[in-house]
């Protein structure tokens, strides 16, 4: 009597561990395709050094320095990393920290612990970055970058404990830059050009905590950061003498401006959220 007993308990026991043996297992919470957005703040590094360079002559290397009529360098007031407020070297407008939100769409695969998946996103950023010069004339001169539209696509590889995933991710990504240029000379004539497509990296992390069966929210860091080279203004004579700074001979055709910080850079900090198929 007692061996049966004991059989029938063994067979109740192994009946109840079976489903717990099984959820330990083969219970992956982030495996599959999910999609989701973010919404976030971006923030930009302090650029104290940034600065406008020109090509006086035209040869496609800046760096150049503009000369006055009598010699002199005709941007000594210096420049400054924000939007000029007037045509004196003082108090510029800060560049703009603002929001950005974004839609994704990805695939994980969860081996044990072990999770690896891929995801494309699609978004925007509101930050802002400007630089101004400042001639003796005088007169401000001032170019503006800010995003018109973003996307990357990068890989992601993380631990999971239980319903909570730790993570780090990297990948290419590209953002249509809108560049502008704004003046307080009314004299010379300017004509902007250049590339405003704009390609480079992402790379963070984060943590993604599972809610029931199809539903997690997390928390993302990302430094983001593109090469953003193509943007130009050339200053030509417009009615100003010939003697102008821009159009001083021997070189009469004019002076062509440019960044000097070819990246655009800035870091994301946002929440997310996933439904999960």
């Amino acid at each position: 009597m007692r061996t049966k007993y004991l059989l029938t308990a063994a067979a109740a026991l192994s009946t109840l561990a079976a489903p717990a043996f099984a959820q330990e297992f083969d219970d992956k919470p982030f495996d599959g395709l999910y999609v989701g957005g973010t919404v976030g703040f971006d923030a930009q590094r302090n650029d104290v050094n940034t600065s406008i360079l020109f090509d006086r002559n035209l040869d496609g290397q800046f760096g150049d320095q503009v000369t006055t009529a009598a010699g002199g360098n005709a941007f000594s007031p210096g420049f400054c990393n924000g939007a000029a407020r007037s045509n004196a070297n003082l108090n510029c407008r800060n560049d703009k920290d603002n929001i950005s939100y974004s839609g994704r769409v990805g695939f994980d695969k969860q081996f044990g612990h072990i999770v690896v998946g891929a995801l494309g996103e699609f978004g925007k950023s509101e930050v802002r970055d400007s630089v101004s010069a400042f001639s003796t004339t005088p007169a401000f001169y001032t170019m503006t970058r800010k995003v018109n539209y973003n996307a990357n696509v990068r890989g992601r590889a993380g631990y999971a404990l239980d319903k909570t995933l730790f993570y780090g991710t990297a990948g290419g990504a590209y953002a249509k830059i809108n560049s502008s240029f704004q003046t307080s000379n009314t004299a010379n004539a300017f004509t902007a050009r250049g590339d405003n497509d704009a390609w480079g990296l992402v790379a963070g992390g984060g943590i993604e905590q599972k809610l029931g069966k199809h539903f997690s929210v997390g928390l993302e860091y990302l430094y983001n950061r593109y090469k953003d080279d193509g943007f130009r203004v050339r200053a030509t004579q417009g009615t100003a003498p010939v003697t102008n700074p821009f159009v001083l001979a021997p070189n009469t055709n004019g002076t062509d401006f440019r960044r000097s910080d070819d990246k655009f850079t800035w870091h994301s900090v946002r929440a997310t959220a996933q439904f999960r198929f």
